[in-house]
């Protein structure tokens, strides 16, 4: 994913799902994408302080949906 595609999946996210991350974490990521989908939505759950092990299913599942259509 190239580093533009990451930030629009970042914005994304924060629109229609509530992920705003803060700046510092959007760049890690920006940075440094997890290849698979499932260790990106960790990430992306970790960098909002929530642990994807405890999320609420319904919406840990909507995140790699979206991020496996970037």
């Amino acid at each position: 994913m190239t580093e533009t595609e990451t930030q629009q999946l970042l914005d994304k996210l924060c629109v229609e799902l509530g992920f705003c991350l803060p700046p510092l974490e959007q760049q890690r990521l920006v940075d440094n994408p997890p290849s698979e989908v499932l260790a990106y939505t960790d990430a992306v759950f970790r960098a909002e302080g929530l642990a994807p092990e405890t999320a609420a299913r319904h919406l840990y599942r909507q995140v790699p949906n979206m991020v496996g259509v970037g």
